[in-house]
């Protein structure tokens, strides 16, 4: 694979890795109504967030060749800019040239919980096209509560590789309650160590410390690349600030409207969907370990190992044993692009022999586990956005028993633990700030949003949805497989968002590339 690809995957991948077990999909915040006033008359800076706007950054050397770094300060509670700040990262790599500068060029790898400055540094400004590079400051600024910014602390590395491995498709009472009480100290665990931050990491405060970080490096319109989570992250600042909105895609999208039910059943679908690709992929290869004759056989030999896990968990090499959880979200890593296909086949083919070491590896990725057992922030801080972005989608284990059917039906692979999954949020101690809503943005500049058909982790349909929503939005559709389209080896869609990021040129209505 090549190089810089491999990196794009990996930093889109564990960027959006923890809309999935953590349990809570990613929704709309609305602490704030979203701002629809036209594009000729840009909100002035409210009085009590002047000193904020004109705060001088001070940068210095990253220690990364080509990288500047600097600490943004912005409120901790936008409602009260009195009562203490935080301390926000950013970072950019200015433009190469030749060719005018157009400004700075926003990035976010989703999540939410990814970093935006990693993804900066490991992909970004170095593997989009160079003549984005050329005319555009690289810039990302890591979220509040994520990585660099006061990250969200939740649990240690040994309490993380207990809460990894507990069943999330409890068979009897007994596990139901293990499976919430392993909740519950997850939740207290992020109040105990981040309680004062912990109510104040929803998208709607990152959109606003989005603006300010505009502001700061003198650009007049907000111009951003945002994938997944980040096209919430996207659309919620074009409805706060559509006067502000320059060139903005969002690719992989979510729906804002849905709640967060809805969110996890669509959600569930999607991966459905994806496995549904790689099985029909497997099933024509000699020694598929899914078997040779159909994705239905595949999907009824993948059951079968994880019930074996359930029964028996498996050796793996190290002090841990690849449990049904483990094997799971594995094989659900491997779901986020096609290229991870032939890894997930040989680790499918060892977990069959009793080596789980494969789908260990996948399930460490995706939790961003280090080979010395710590683990990064990514999981603690989706957790505590989407749990103060949404109101939960389950208020107790009886109403996740009602909902499994609907879950099962769309997807007879995943359903039952996705179901599961969704009840983390019941047990959060920081009351919700954010409903269901459509996100319009009046007034905006076009903004392109990106669907891919086939993608598990943000549904084809949410795309269009959100690109419906948007009263400037433009569809555009990549027809394959895989979380996210742009620099995924698409010339048509790379030309589109090239094109409209250089010239502003929206793709035409309706554009599909493959």
């Amino acid at each position: 694979m090549d190089t810089r690809r491999s990196l794009r995957i990996l930093a889109t991948v564990l960027g959006t890795a923890g809309l999935l077990i953590s349990g809570c999909t990613s929704g709309g915040s609305t602490s704030a109504s979203p701002t629809t006033a036209p594009a000729s008359s840009a909100p002035a800076v409210p009085a009590a967030l002047k000193s904020y706007y004109a705060q001088q950054l001070k940068w210095r050397n990253c220690g990364v060749e080509g990288f500047q770094c600097t600490t943004m300060i912005a409120p901790l509670d936008y409602k009260k800019p009195d009562s203490g700040d935080i301390k926000l990262a950013v970072a950019r790599k200015k433009a190469t040239g030749p060719g005018k500068r157009i400004g700075s060029l926003l990035v976010n790898p989703g999540g939410p919980g990814g970093s935006a400055i990693e993804y900066l540094q490991s992909y970004a400004a170095v593997g989009y096209p160079a003549q984005v590079r050329a005319r555009y400051d690289m810039v990302a600024i890591d979220p509040r509560g994520v990585a660099r910014s006061e990250p969200v602390v939740c649990l240690t590395g040994p309490q993380m590789d207990t809460y990894t491995q507990v069943d999330q498709t409890p068979d009897d009472a007994g596990e139901v309650t293990d499976l919430g009480g392993a909740y519950k100290q997850f939740a207290s665990g992020c109040e105990k160590r981040s309680g004062e931050v912990l109510p104040h990491v929803s998208t709607v405060e990152t959109a606003r410390d989005m603006d300010m970080l505009r502001a700061l490096l003198g650009d007049e319109k907000l111009h951003y690349v945002g994938a997944s989570y980040g096209t919430f992250l996207g659309a919620t600042y074009a409805g706060l600030f559509p006067a502000r909105v320059g060139r903005l895609v969002l690719d992989g999208a979510m729906d804002p409207s849905l709640n967060a039910v809805d969110l996890n059943r669509d959600q569930t679908a999607g991966f459905e969907t994806a496995f549904q690709a790689f099985a029909a992929d497997c099933v024509k290869k000699a020694g598929c370990p899914l078997g040779t004759t159909s994705t239905a056989d595949a999907a009824t030999r993948l059951k079968r190992l994880f019930a074996d896990l359930d029964a028996r968990p498996i050796d793996t090499g190290d002090s841990r044993r690849l449990t049904e959880s483990l094997g799971t979200t594995g094989v659900i890593a491997a779901m986020y692009d096609e290229s991870a296909w032939p890894q997930l086949r040989e680790a499918l083919a060892a977990a069959q022999k009793g080596d789980g070491s494969g789908l260990l590896s996948l399930s460490d990725g995706y939790y961003e586990r280090r080979p010395n057992g710590t683990y990064a922030n990514l999981m603690f801080a989706n957790a505590a956005v989407n749990c103060l972005d949404l109101p939960p989608a389950f208020a107790d284990a009886k109403a996740v028993t009602r909902a499994v059917p609907s879950f099962e039906k769309a997807s007879p692979v995943f359903g039952k633990a996705f179901a599961w999954a969704a009840l983390n949020c019941a047990h959060w101690p920081t009351p919700p700030t954010g409903t269901p809503h459509r996100i319009e943005a009046k007034g905006a500049a076009p903004i392109v949003v990106v669907g891919t058909t086939r993608d598990p982790a943000t549904p084809y349909k949410w795309a269009e949805s959100l690109a419906d929503q948007l009263s400037s939005g433009t569809l555009l559709t990549y027809q394959g497989d895989g979380h996210t389209a742009y620099g995924r080896g698409s010339d048509c869609i790379d030309t589109a968002i090239n094109t409209y990021l250089l010239e502003g040129t929206p793709p035409a209505k309706g554009k599909k590339c493959s």
